[in-house]
């Protein structure tokens, strides 16, 4: 069984990959200097749902998220079909029935 830790590192890498402009998240203006790349973990949060708090946790392993957070992430990060089962083995989950990912909106069209 994996560590949390694994999780966590999946959603970094995962959250440094995704433009900002892809999720439709415009850039400020004055432009600024993104000290990330990809998301923030701010940005993240607020599209998946959750708290950015809990968010940090989860990305640091000390904490386990529940399947609705692992489909919301999933649906935020805009996660394929076999990255989403990536992100559920690591907590432990089996991955879902397709009929489930598409309730989810995991692997459907932006």
């Amino acid at each position: 069984m994996r560590t949390n830790d694994d999780f966590g590192a999946a959603l970094r890498e995962y959250r440094a990959r995704l433009k900002p402009e892809t999720v439709g998240i415009r850039p400020p203006t004055p432009p600024t200097t993104r000290r990330v790349p990809g998301l923030r973990r701010d940005e993240l949060a607020r599209l998946a749902g959750v708290s950015e708090e809990h968010l940090k946790r989860l990305e640091q392993g000390r904490r386990r998220p529940s399947r609705a957070v692992v489909d919301s992430l999933a649906r935020a990060l805009r996660l394929d079909h076999a990255e989403y089962a990536r992100l559920c083995l690591l907590v432990g989950f089996t991955a879902s029935a397709s009929s489930s990912l598409e309730q989810a909106g995991v692997g459907s069209p932006p």
